[in-house]
């Protein structure tokens, strides 16, 4: 049975999910406009969209999740005409940035990502439906949305009409039946994109565009609408306006779901602040499991804070699990599992309750940072069981073999990638053991010299590195503590 809880940003509720359809979720997320490499502010929503594309999967539901590009805009146009090219070009360009750097992060690919500029008539028929209803006006060649003629509008961001009205800037738009009503479509301006339609030249406003393809391919009614929070209002709160406006149906979305702020220093990333950015940049200096790490270890819902002292100490605590599975697996590689021992109540508890810590978190409003501390302890009993003395008795190999089982599942429903963690692992597992090799035989030889300090200092200086060396007549040996 399903126990998932789900904050709705329309009810202000965290509430028992109830599909639309029976074992099937539809999810429509908002996309970037690409006229720049993706921030992190871009990762982190689509890595949460694709954690909580693979939970439902998990579970067992057939996902269609849909994320668009609006690849017609101002920043857009203005970026083209400054690199001297055409908008379609430079939109292209950062798409294609888009996807190696979401590649990179083993962010799957979705079922489809609709362009805007491939859905003009989808987008005019919306309009010229929001007209007919008396939910639009035109004026001067510009169709802008009455928000007066839709009585519910507010509902998402809780605003009320009548304070946003005395909210409104000075230098209102005079021609709009209320200041707050927003563009449907807008007419061509000299040297910009444009498209035929039946009030003139022109292109969409933001708002229309979500609406139109989420419903071309979503339905009316669908389960899931994701975003930042900074989308919330007015994109969000005007695409509930036409949308129901346009088809009847409410709620259009079952499930309105954001994401907190990324902050730099706990200030809001800008690039007026100068502390902007881009993902291409961090992984210059962090490999990407690291940082999706990162993302993944604080509530989609909560703000995330951005360090390089806080990414370092998120390659640490990665680390830590990714060890422990590297370990693992090598000791069951190496060792003579016929002499697998008995099975351990420690090793089958520590299995078990991870996994039920694991899915109680995601089960809460995918609570990814809960899910990620459920896994250190499970990390931690892996590596004593490979660590151990072995003169209390023979490994227990079938515990090891479940806890590896276990751990690999619940980081790759988590998207973080193992075969990133281990090469690297692995490698630092080889310098490990080379530079353990120079050291014990540097110690060997004082021995021999009968320089007993820099023999007892090298013993003591690795053991406050958490190493242990035992001697032994075959010669030294070491492990961690």
């Amino acid at each position: 049975m399903m126990n998932l809880r789900v904050y709705n940003t329309l009810t202000r509720e965290k509430e028992t999910f109830i599909p639309v359809e029976p074992g099937k979720v539809k999810i429509y997320v908002c996309g970037v406009t690409p006229y720049n490499h993706p921030h992190i502010g871009n990762a982190r929503p689509f890595i949460i969209w694709d954690v909580i594309h693979r939970y439902f999967e998990r579970q067992g539901f057939k996902v269609t999740h849909i994320q668009n590009f609006t690849d017609v805009d101002d920043k857009i146009i203005d970026a083209a005409a400054k690199a001297g090219i055409t908008w379609h070009e430079l939109a292209d360009r950062y798409i294609r940035s888009y996807f190696e750097v979401m590649d990179s992060l083993n962010i799957r690919r979705v079922d489809l990502y609709p362009r805007v500029s491939e859905h003009m008539s989808e987008i005019v028929a919306m309009v010229e439906t929001l007209i007919q209803k008396g939910h639009a006006y035109l004026v001067d060649g510009d169709v802008y949305f009455s928000v007066q003629s839709f009585a519910a509008y507010g509902r998402l961001s809780g605003r009320e009409l009548e304070d946003m009205k005395a909210g409104a800037r000075v230098d209102v738009d005079d021609r709009k039946r209320h200041p707050m009503d927003f563009t449907l479509w807008k007419s061509a301006k000299p040297g910009e994109p444009f498209w035929d339609s039946p009030w003139g030249e022109g292109r969409p406003g933001w708002h229309i565009e979500c609406s139109a393809m989420s419903y071309k391919y979503l339905g009316c009614g669908f389960d899931f609408h994701g975003g930042g929070s900074d989308l919330i209002f007015p994109h969000h709160e005007n695409e509930v306006a036409q949308s129901e406006a346009f088809t009847g149906c409410s709620p259009f979305v079952r499930y309105w779901v954001h994401n907190g702020f990324v902050t730099v220093n706990s200030e809001k990333m800008s690039k007026s602040l100068g502390n902007f950015f881009l993902v291409k940049d961090i992984l210059e200096h962090f490999r990407p499991v690291v940082l999706r790490f990162f993302i993944l270890s604080t509530h989609y819902r909560n703000p995330l804070d951005f360090s390089d002292e806080r990414l370092t100490e998120a390659e640490k605590a990665w680390t830590r699990i990714a060890s422990a599975i590297q370990g693992g697996r090598k000791f069951l590689a190496d060792a003579d599992q016929q002499a697998d021992g008995p099975a351990t109540e420690e090793m089958a508890q520590a299995v078990a309750a991870a996994r039920q810590e694991f899915d109680a978190a995601m089960d809460d409003d995918f609570n990814t940072a809960l899910a990620i501390s459920s896994l250190f302890p499970l990390a931690r009993a892996l590596n004593g069981a490979c660590q151990g003395d072995r003169s209390e008795g023979k490994p227990d190999f079938s515990g090891i073999k479940k806890a590896v089982e276990t751990l690999s599942e619940l980081v790759d429903a988590l998207g973080l990638s193992l075969d990133d963690a281990l090469v690297q692992t692995g490698q630092d597992e080889k310098l490990v053991g080379a530079l353990m090799d120079i050291l014990l035989d540097m110690r060997q030889a004082a021995r021999e010299r009968k320089d007993w300090a820099t023999s007892d200092a090298i013993r003591k200086s690795l053991q406050e590195a958490g190493i242990v060396v035992e001697d032994s007549p075959q010669g030294a040996r070491w492990k961690r503590a």
